[in-house]
């Protein structure tokens, strides 16, 4: 539906722009869907081992790649504002792998437990077009848009 780009902060998260960089330019980001998106919270993507697009999403959302997960990298100096890109992860602090999230909307409350990665510094109305999903977790049960190519410049 366009392009959008995003400023990685590899001073802020050294680990997590590098692995997210690593993926990008080996291909495993072209195809993915975005598997869960909330209206007025965020768009999550990156699931490159169930969330490629025409198949099985079942599972999509459960997955990640086939490197190890990636320790927290926590920062204080930034806050989770619209725009802001940061790592998905499950229960464990260190778990976050391949997924990452864009934000629509502050949501201060993910400071200190989620990482940031980045910022939205071109395409967000793009981005605010993202096809949300359904219910409290927010699923997207039936086309979900879906990032085409990622590129790293």
């Amino acid at each position: 539906k366009g392009n959008v780009v995003i400023e990685l902060f590899p001073d802020l998260a050294p680990g997590h722009v590098e692995r997210i960089k690593e993926l990008a330019r080996a291909g495993e980001y072209d195809g993915v869907v975005f598997h869960r998106v909330i209206d007025g919270f965020m768009a999550q993507t990156g699931d490159v081992s169930n969330g490629k697009a025409g198949g099985d999403l079942s599972m999509a959302g459960m997955g990640g790649s086939s490197l190890p997960d990636i320790p927290a990298e926590f920062s204080t100096s930034l806050s989770f504002q619209r725009g802001v890109v940061g790592m998905a992860r499950a229960a464990d602090p260190n778990s976050a792998n391949s997924q990452f999230f864009i934000m629509f909307a502050p949501g201060e409350f993910l400071d200190g437990q989620y990482t940031i990665v980045g910022n939205v510094i071109s395409g967000m109305e793009i981005v605010d077009a993202i096809k949300r999903g359904d219910g409290q977790n927010g699923e997207v049960s039936s086309s979900p848009d879906v990032m085409t190519k990622v590129t790293v410049q």
